[in-house]
């Protein structure tokens, strides 16, 4: 066993991932391509493509796809990259690739692509989804295709991954992202166009590891993080690894944009996770290099951690709340679907869908209504507070009918009671007999919360507070 071997395994890789990278090292002078541009890869439609790899220092490549051509000569790192000009939607295509040795890319197409993400939600499959059987059964959709990124950790980030481009069948579907399909479904039946869905995920994983190192180093709120020592069973875990090893391979493909399903393993840390995501999303978005593209995200589900107290979900769904303020990003909210006994809700459609509501509406200009009622001001009425929302859309409801549920209301002595909430038009009148003169309203804030605030297109109510007095729990370290 080489160094190289023993290196891989000695970060996590499967022994099966080691041999195919081993097998697919090509001889010394041959032209190579990173394994996201290979056979039935969806490229994006309307954007410059990027296409590189590998050959000898010096040496000439020319890559040719339809009409196009362009050329670039390899550094002396060996590194090459050409850019083709954007292309209209359709195909299929072949792209040849030629240095000392020829490559032809087969069964290409141009449409869509976007890089699903996160950690177990996210890498959940359409297997084990609710309907997954039955969908599995009849998933002949030639035009929608599937990129799985091997799981790999590594200290620094590495320029290529395993994994291949896979056409959507019954044979190859049960084992794809059920969030990813999904979402990528929904966008194909609206756009009518190919759909290339790119699986990036890791079953109980921080977004640290998930950030590159620059990202987080010199930062005050993240030197634990940073100099955060390996737990037994966690090399995963550790800062950046995760970025190293299965996002840094995939830039620079062209991408229209990111779903992300995460913070579950973040819940211990939410007043951090403020900071922490945000940094994350601008951290890609600057690698990438193209633009404050898409990052639309799910709001976890409610569910009772048992390590934690029971508002320490709350302050994450906060976290993801806040970070709507940066530019280009959206969130579907769960708080209805979730499974309060299970960390892993199943019915991973209606997350897909709600994603692609996000998506259809704000990046392809689809009008309809994309989002749940998110908190927007409160005013205190005598002894009530009025509370306003965006994304109210034709007026409020109970959703599945009956009373609100799960309002609270406080005074100035900050003890919050049980508080009755009344709808009004596109506003909540929010009360309790026991808060004479209120001054603060929570709505959803503990784990295991089951509220069912909607507006009229049956999308639910971000858990919110309209205070900000400091938590009664602190960011574990």
């Amino acid at each position: 066993m080489n160094r190289t071997t023993r290196h891989w395994i000695g970060m996590g890789w499967p022994v099966a991932a080691w041999v195919l990278a081993l097998s697919a090292v090509p001889a010394a002078g041959e032209v190579r391509l990173p394994r996201i541009i290979g056979d039935h890869m969806v490229i994006q439609r309307g954007k410059a493509l990027p296409i590189w790899g590998w050959a000898d220092a010096g040496e000439e490549v020319t890559v040719t796809l339809g009409q196009v051509k362009a050329a670039a000569t390899a550094g002396r790192d060996g590194r090459w990259r050409v850019t083709l000009p954007a292309m209209k939607a359709g195909g299929p295509h072949t792209m040849t690739v030629r240095g000392k040795n020829t490559l032809e890319v087969k069964d290409i197409l141009v449409g869509e692509v976007w890089v699903c993400s996160g950690q177990s939600n996210m890498g959940f499959k359409v297997v084990r989804a609710d309907g997954g059987k039955e969908e599995i059964a009849t998933a002949n959709h030639p035009r929608l295709r599937m990129f799985t990124v091997e799981r790999a950790m590594a200290d620094s980030p590495r320029d290529d991954c395993i994994g291949r481009w896979e056409v959507c069948s019954p044979e190859t579907l049960g084992g794809f992202s059920a969030v990813g399909y999904f979402f990528g479904k929904e966008l194909q039946d609206e756009l009518d166009v190919p759909i290339g869905m790119i699986n990036t995920s890791w079953g109980g994983t921080v977004c640290e590891a998930w950030t590159a190192r620059e990202a987080l180093e010199g930062d005050p709120d993240f030197e634990t993080i940073v100099a955060r020592p390996v737990a037994e069973g966690q090399e995963k875990n550790r800062a950046s690894v995760l970025y190293n090893g299965m996002l840094a391979p995939l830039v620079p493909y062209t991408i229209r944009g990111v779903i992300w399903y995460q913070g579950e393993s973040n819940v211990g840390r939410a007043f951090q996770y403020n900071r922490l995501f945000p940094s994350m999303i601008r951290n890609w978005r600057q690698v990438w290099g193209q633009g404050d593209f898409p990052f639309y995200y799910v709001q976890i589900a409610p569910y009772r951690y048992p390590q934690y107290e029971p508002q320490y979900c709350a302050e994450l769904w906060e976290a993801q709340l806040k970070t709507l303020a940066l530019p280009n990003t959206g969130m579907a909210v769960t708080m209805d679907i979730g499974n309060v006994a299970n960390v892993h809700p199943t019915n991973k459609r209606e997350v897909g869908r709600r994603l692609a509501l996000w998506a259809l509406s704000n990046t392809y200009g689809k009008h309809l209504v994309y989002s749940g009622p998110l908190y927007e001001s409160m005013r205190i009425e005598s002894d009530k507070i009025r509370v306003r929302f965006r994304h109210a859309d034709g007026g409020l409801l109970a959703h599945g009918g009956g009373p609100l549920r799960e309002f609270t209301i406080a005074g100035s002595d900050r003890k919050f009671y049980p508080a009755t909430a009344v709808i009004d038009g596109e506003s909540l009148l929010v009360s309790s007999p026991e808060v004479p003169r209120p001054v603060a309203v929570r709505f959803g804030w503990h784990d295991d919360a089951q509220p069912n605030l909607a507006n009229r297109a049956g999308l639910p109510a971000s858990p919110f507070r309209t205070d900000d007095w400091p938590a009664a729990t602190a960011d574990l370290k």
